[in-house]
């Protein structure tokens, strides 16, 4: 059998084409909120301030069932957010400073 590479690279384009094409007409593979000079920083501050929020949506709830002006259900379903982000966010910080420790300890 005889395989014409040609033929075969323009159905391997097609196909990766239809393949990175998300619905919408959006180019990429997470083309969610991704710009065309989005990088690792812009992650990092969306990631910071998806979790600041959290935290400060946890506090509001707090005060709210202080003040008797929230559900019970909520506050908890709130606070418990809140001590995951802040952990999710500590371990996270501790693994940054660890791998930065290992880089310095690298011998040159």
């Amino acid at each position: 059998m005889a395989i014409n590479f040609n033929e075969a690279a323009q159905a391997y384009a097609r196909a990766a084409g239809k393949a990175i094409q998300a619905p919408g007409g959006a180019q990429g593979l997470d083309s969610r909120n991704a710009g065309p000079d989005d990088g690792f920083s812009a992650a990092l501050e969306r990631a910071v301030n998806a979790g600041i929020n959290q935290m400060y949506q946890g506090e509001n709830q707090s005060v709210m069932a202080a003040t008797g002006q929230a559900d019970l259900n909520e506050v908890v379903v709130a606070v418990s957010k809140a001590e995951l982000t802040l952990q999710t966010m500590t371990t996270l910080r501790d693994k940054a400073i660890q791998a930065y420790q290992d880089i310095l300890r690298m011998p040159i």
